[in-house]
């Protein structure tokens, strides 16, 4: 599986990812793209999924580990940096079968922030492995 070329901003949303996570890095270095893996295996409950999320995107130090706060935190200029972002939510599968209604939200605010930085022409993927 080959990845896709991340520098192409009106290209990026969420996705599905079958392919080696080694290849996003590669792929995200080649663009200038921040790089993240969030594993969710090590998710239980919504508390250690925001708190997974804050270590693993080193989110600013206001984020209020709730889904309106993740929302405003994605949308945040500083946080995002100069070239735009590549986030691998990794071990995924059985997180969002455990936690479906969670999942669906989860999704919705991601897909909504690669949305606002490609309106401003900056990367923001986030692929679903």
């Amino acid at each position: 599986m080959k990845a896709p070329d991340l520098s192409q901003f009106d290209a990026a949303s969420v996705r599905e990812w079958k392919g080696a996570i080694d290849l996003l890095k590669t792929a995200a270095a080649h663009a200038k793209l921040g790089f993240a893996v969030v594993d969710l295996s090590k998710a239980r409950d919504k508390a250690t999924l925001f708190g997974e999320i804050d270590r693993k995107l080193a989110l600013p130090e206001h984020f209020g580990h709730n889904w309106d706060a993740l929302a405003d935190v994605l949308e945040d200029r500083d946080w995002l940096g100069k070239h735009g972002r590549t986030v691998v939510l990794a071990n995924a599968a059985a997180w969002r079968k455990e936690h479906p209604n969670e999942w669906d939200t989860f999704e919705e605010i991601l897909g909504e922030a690669a949305e606002f930085w490609k309106e401003r022409q900056i990367p923001f993927w986030v692929f679903v492995a």
